[in-house]
């Protein structure tokens, strides 16, 4: 008896195993066509947009500031291991977008949330000279993570005091460095139409012959500009500086307090974390944008000269990040530090690291490919 329920027992387990594993043979079905390529795609979004957010991410050139160190139509990988990746503050957002949806003028995130940013480790920190991508601190309608980005060369660093004069920039008193392909505004003085053939000779894309027929407006580094005047149909080429007593009205900090130029700047000090400053009245001056609109306060005013914050008065400040100091290379055509001031550390997007691509915009088919600049590293 006890034989047979034994039998009857192994025979239901046997059953019982045979049906559930039928069943789960059943339930493993062959993926569709379909739904083989959705899971690639999903898994390409992701591995992009981990790779894009930790190691490289894909720009463009689209404006001469940084000629000819950087072309217009230069497309480049820009490093964000360097400086260490930046936690995302904008986590609603379509992968793989900007500010918009491409092609169109819909945004491609929502503010909904909006989580603190903290950067993790890098392998160094911006140096002097380094060609950095960054959000364009002065665009407020963004979430700092969706600001336009802009490329630049870091010029002064934290502790640095930087002073333009005659054009030449100096930091701490001493001569700085200068880009190899810096580029001025000069004018060339001639009565003779200028042969395209001779400003491609020398790499001039940025030309506009004078209206009453006295020359050309250029661009162009000083070598060339001293190449161009030894031509013989060339009369002269001259440096278009200001003068030290120029004020532009728009140059940083406040015209009003500094009477600067963008070619006569300075001296001023670029803040970083833990410099404290005495609140005088040229300080507030200088440094006001800084501690009003990056420094994270929710609660600061400045009235009849003095700060407060939260609802009191400060008469010395201690500033909570780094801040940098950008110009571009096309010293007279960029829109940089000069204008709208210092680049918070938490606006660093990563450091320019090599051309993959460029095309020239202003050549037909067959020359739009600028083979010798592919794989530059960026110097």
């Amino acid at each position: 008896m006890e034989t047979a329920l034994s039998d009857r027992e192994e025979t239901r387990k046997a059953l019982k195993f045979s049906f559930f594993k039928s069943k789960k043979k059943k339930q493993r079905k062959p993926k569709t066509k379909l739904r083989e390529w959705v899971d690639a795609i999903i898994f390409a979004v992701i591995a992009a947009t981990i790779i894009r957010w930790i190691f490289l991410e894909a720009f463009t050139i689209p404006t001469p500031s940084m000629e000819r160190s950087l072309l217009v139509g230069d497309f480049l990988f820009v490093s964000k291991i360097h400086y260490g990746p930046r936690t995302p503050k904008t986590p609603l957002q379509i992968p793989l977008t900007h500010q918009k949806i491409w092609g169109t003028d819909i945004p491609s995130y929502l503010e909904w949330i909006q989580l603190p940013q903290y950067r993790l480790p890098g392998l160094s920190h911006v140096k002097r000279n380094d060609v950095v991508v960054f959000n364009y601190p002065p665009e407020f309608k963004y979430p700092v993570d969706l600001k336009t980005n802009y490329i630049k060369r870091c010029i002064a660093v934290p502790g640095d005091i930087i002073e333009v004069r005659d054009a030449q920039v100096y930091i701490n008193g001493e001569p700085g460095e200068n880009p190899p392909l810096m580029q001025f505004r000069y004018f060339i003085y001639t009565k003779e139409r200028i042969n395209e053939r001779v400003f491609k000779q020398h790499e001039i894309s940025d030309h506009t012959r004078d209206l009453r027929g006295n020359g050309y407006f250029v661009f162009t580094s000083p070598a060339y500009a001293r190449q161009l005047e030894s031509l013989p149909f060339i009369d002269q080429v001259k440096l278009l500086e200001r003068n030290d007593d120029d004020v532009e009205p728009r140059i940083f900090p406040d015209s009003r307090v500094f009477p600067w130029n963008a070619d006569f700047f300075g001296p001023v000090k670029i803040p970083g974390k833990g410099m404290t400053i005495e609140l005088t009245r040229e300080n507030l001056a200088t440094y006001r944008s800084v501690i009003t609109n990056y420094e994270g306060h929710e609660d600061v005013k400045i009235e009849n000269g003095k700060l407060f914050i939260d609802g009191k008065q400060l008469t010395e400040y201690t500033f909570k990040q780094n801040y940098y100091f950008m110009m571009g290379d096309n010293r007279h055509n960029s829109e940089d530090s000069r204008f709208w001031g210092f680049v918070p550390e938490d606006h660093i997007v990563g450091k320019a690291f090599f051309i993959w691509l460029s095309l020239d915009p202003n050549e037909g088919f067959l020359g739009k490919v600028r083979w010798s600049r592919f794989f530059n590293l960026i110097r």
